[in-house]
């Protein structure tokens, strides 16, 4: 059972607690101590306490990028601060925001702010502390593009510390804070929003479904509203049925190389993302080798989207990774290719 143990404000702490509506995935998982911060400066006093002293530590936002597939025998830090402050007004606006901050809910804010740049990436499931640290990205946009700094603390360390663009070391769905795992604690995050920004149309039928909406001249919050369409076309609602998103990275590798698989499998998608590299569709991989809507019991691939593995009911995270190795499996017999997965594995 849980035990909830007397804190001071601005945290819990529970003994013993349930993972299960922590995470999108929604699969049974416990932690051995669960931490709820709705003020980030007591970081320090949470470590410090006698109990929890010398357990390993994971920082959890909103869960919709990870999938236990056991309890966790340590502390789970989970990141409840809230609030947005706009630092600086003009052209462009810089602006703090705490990372328990849902992360739709702010770029709706944004929008709403006559603001501009992450359009492209609503209705991303999350929290804004999670953000960076696989560098979110949709329909042509990623969040580093956006991104001043990031604070944080640092448990190696053991002080707050405040990493520029340029530290964070983002590249595809990857940065300094998945590199060294368990190193930093993200607490807010500082972006720098235009009121003007190019547009994102050419990915993903963005073009197409502001035609069918009849918008001739887009600005960011058309292209919002085409992007939620699409997204809530494609892809299963975390709220209805469990999942985490795309469960694996769209594949880099030498053009040379991947020209060579489009002869030998005409039809495969390719996307010059690098010089020298392409990136190739994990979705049509997986679709081709028959995964796309294939249910195991309560664990399965969406039907909407080749890329997304469901929760129907009570599948466990045991059965999800399984289903995972299978697909990646298949994929890389046939292709090659070894998929990588988007989310932390535990």
């Amino acid at each position: 059972m849980s035990d909830p143990r007397p804190a001071p404000a601005g945290y819990t702490l529970t003994a013993q607690a349930s993972l299960e509506r922590h995470t999108t995935f929604r699969v049974p998982a416990r932690a051995a101590w669960l931490a709820e911060l709705m003020d980030d400066a007591v970081v320090p006093e949470i470590l410090a306490r006698p109990e929890l002293e010398d357990l390993p530590v994971l920082a959890l936002g909103e869960g919709s990028n990870i999938l236990f597939t056991r309890d966790f025998e340590g502390l789970v830090l989970k990141f409840a601060n809230a609030g947005i402050e706009v630092l600086t007004n003009g052209d462009v606006s810089r602006v703090r925001v705490a990372a328990g901050e849902n992360w739709d809910a702010f770029v709706r804010w944004s929008l709403s702010q006559g603001l501009s740049g992450l359009e492209n990436l609503i209705l991303i499931p999350g929290s804004v502390g999670a953000a960076p640290i696989q560098n979110i990205g949709a329909y042509g946009a990623e969040v580093r593009e956006f991104i001043v700094s990031v604070a944080a603390w640092d448990n190696q360390q053991s002080e707050s510390v405040v990493l520029d663009n340029a530290a964070c070391r983002f590249s595809y769905r990857d940065s300094v804070f998945k590199q060294e795992p368990g190193r930093y604690f993200i607490t807010s995050v500082e972006f720098d929003l235009p009121r003007a920004h190019p547009l994102r149309l050419d990915y993903s039928g963005v073009r197409e479904e502001l035609a069918a909406q009849g918008i001739v001249a887009p600005r960011s919050a058309d292209v919002a509203k085409a992007v939620e369409t699409l997204r809530r076309r494609k892809l299963p609602d975390p709220a209805i049925i469990g999942n985490a998103g795309s469960f694996f990275k769209n594949p880099l590798i030498a053009t040379e190389r991947a020209e060579a698989l489009r002869r030998a499998f005409p039809g495969l998608p390719l996307y010059n993302s690098s010089a020298g590299n392409s990136k190739i569709s994990a979705a049509w991989l997986i679709e081709s080798c028959g995964f796309k809507g294939v249910r195991d019991g309560d664990t399965g691939v969406s039907d909407k989207h080749s890329l997304v593995l469901v929760n129907y009911g009570h599948a466990t995270g045991v059965q999800i990774l399984a289903l995972a190795t299978r697909i990646r499996d298949a994929v890389a017999a046939r292709y090659g290719i070894t998929l990588e997965p988007e989310p932390l594995i535990l």
